[in-house]
């Protein structure tokens, strides 16, 4: 079935890959540190009453580091290196509420990409030209994908309860209570992911941060206006002055309002956005009855060379239409 440099081009794929993975999995097995065994030591000699109960600058910056780095080494070392930007790509997993690391990123791309290259050259038969472009792509495209479709669906499930955790806070305030005893209610009572998020940042109080660092800690995670509007205000209130239970409850309405504008023009472009699904899908549908009906027919198009360059010529138009509809229904609120 196959010719001899193909033969010799899949033994090669085939024993770079195995390698990588023997690899991968031996420094995750034997790289691990030794983390667990200080902390029991620490915790062994506190309870005996002696040996430092605060652990010193090294071995605080050793966890930190330990707690930042994933244990597959190697493969945390060479995505650090190859990634053009592993803080944005951090950032983007933080959005998701997940304690996915880049290294373990890196390993589902690497699994997703030979998945699906192995289904399409030994399974549906294609050529090398076809399937090794369509492994890195959908290596590529589909955890990055699924990474932001779940950091923005988490996000905007804060945005929907935000309005509600800072009348939270309003009622706190207007208790007498201070504003990072307020920020401990709010984490125990408000709904997720807000409640995680602030009690994030009341044990950032704890430690000693200020209120604004430790909510500017949060915004890393939730990039979003409303929640710097309410930063701001605290930062306002502090130099300032004031009653800051007014200005949160103003706050508050504003971005309930603000909420209800975006939900109306949502619904106002719903035929428009309608429009774009349909557009989009109907040359895939299209695609897909035609295999049904008459494989052979249709695998023409992707066997021959020239049918390649069609269907990328099909897919780039297709994509920038529904990306100037998509842009035509969004507004900026």
């Amino acid at each position: 079935m196959f010719g001899g440099d193909d033969q010799l081009l899949l033994a090669l794929v085939v024993g770079g890959a195995t390698l990588l993975v023997a690899l991968i999995l031996g420094f995750a097995l034997v790289g691990g540190d030794n983390t667990a065994a200080n902390t029991k030591r620490r915790l062994s000699e506190v309870r005996e009453g002696h040996g430092p109960v605060a652990p010193t600058n090294t071995q605080r910056s050793s966890a930190r580091l330990t707690g930042s780095k994933s244990s597959i080494k190697i493969l945390e070392t060479l995505v650090q290196k190859l990634v053009p930007k592993p803080a944005e790509l951090s950032g983007r997993l933080a959005k998701t509420g997940s304690k996915i690391t880049i290294a373990e990123y890196a390993l589902i791309t690497i699994v997703v990409m030979s998945a699906i290259w192995v289904v399409m050259y030994f399974v549906y038969e294609s050529s090398f030209i076809l399937a090794f472009p369509a492994g890195l792509a959908c290596g590529l495209m589909f955890p990055h994908w699924t990474v932001g479709f779940l950091g923005g669906r988490r996000v905007n499930k804060f945005i929907k309860h935000f309005p509600e955790a800072i009348e939270l806070l309003v009622r706190g305030l207007r208790a007498g209570i201070p504003i990072s005893e307020a920020i401990v209610t709010v984490g125990n009572d408000a709904q997720e992911p807000i409640a995680t998020e602030f009690r994030g940042v009341a044990d950032a109080i704890r430690l000693g941060k200020s209120v604004e660092e430790g909510l500017w800690d949060v915004c890393k995670r939730i990039d979003v206006p409303d929640f710097k509007f309410l930063i701001i205000a605290i930062s306002i209130q502090r130099e300032t002055g004031g009653n800051l239970a007014e200005t949160l409850a103003g706050l508050a309405n504003t971005l309930r309002k603000r909420r209800q504008i975006k939900l109306k023009i949502k619904a106002m472009s719903s035929e428009a956005r309608a429009s774009a699904w349909i557009i989009g899908s109907l040359p895939f549908i299209m695609f897909l009855l035609l295999w049904l009906a008459n494989e052979e027919y249709i695998m023409t198009l992707i066997n021959d060379p020239r049918g390649i360059y069609l269907i990328g010529l099909g897919l780039t138009m297709i994509a920038g239409g529904v990306g100037v509809m998509a842009k035509m229904v969004r507004f900026e609120i």
